[in-house]
């Protein structure tokens, strides 16, 4: 099969890696299982980020709100999504002096965002929300990143998921289960 369609592209004239450019996401599906969510990325600095059903696309934006290995979940309406950030870089202190605090600036980082069908930010969560000061230390870091959420990237626990009642449940290391509602 797949030799057949790469002589159909050669035929037609089109290089395999024009197709390669695409690249989405995983798409997952809303906690009642009516919507799916994921976002595409078209090229250099362009996104799409579509909401799905199962007779096709319900709405699409183009708008970068993460990377294809980002984590998206849809609303029971499919008018929201929620996006959690599971690799992400290190915030950097404030330029100037140095001030009382300054030294968890690398915590300071957005970690989950909402967003509407227009790809507007409605809300977003900094991993200092999440977890407290003595949990931080629980977070692996790296040069410039830190791993944050259990069940991702080698993290052990469970991976972030919908309940029943559409709710986003996940858990950061070393901290409670955290809830996120559209």
């Amino acid at each position: 099969m797949r030799l057949t369609v790469a002589l159909a592209l050669l035929v037609c004239g089109a290089a395999p890696s024009a197709l390669a450019e695409e690249r989405g996401s995983r798409a997952r599906v809303s906690a009642n299982g009516l919507y799916s969510v994921r976002t595409v990325d078209v090229g250099v600095g362009k996104c799409r980020l579509e909401m799905l059903k199962e007779n096709g696309p319900l709405w699409s934006a183009d708008v970068c709100v993460g990377t294809v290995d980002d984590l998206y979940f849809a609303s029971n309406d499919g008018e929201k999504v929620w996006v959690l950030y599971p690799l992400v870089e290190k915030g950097k202190p404030p330029p100037g002096k140095k001030k009382k605090g300054s030294s968890l600036a690398w915590a300071r980082v957005m970690v989950a965002a909402q967003f509407d069908r227009t790809g507007q930010k409605l809300q977003e969560r900094r991993l200092t929300e999440l977890m407290t000061t003595k949990q931080l230390p629980e977070v692996r870091q790296m040069a410039h990143h830190l791993k944050w959420l259990e069940g991702t990237l080698g993290i052990p626990g469970k991976g972030p998921r919908l309940t029943d009642a559409g709710v986003l449940e996940f858990e950061p290391v070393g901290a409670q289960t955290q809830r996120l509602t559209f």
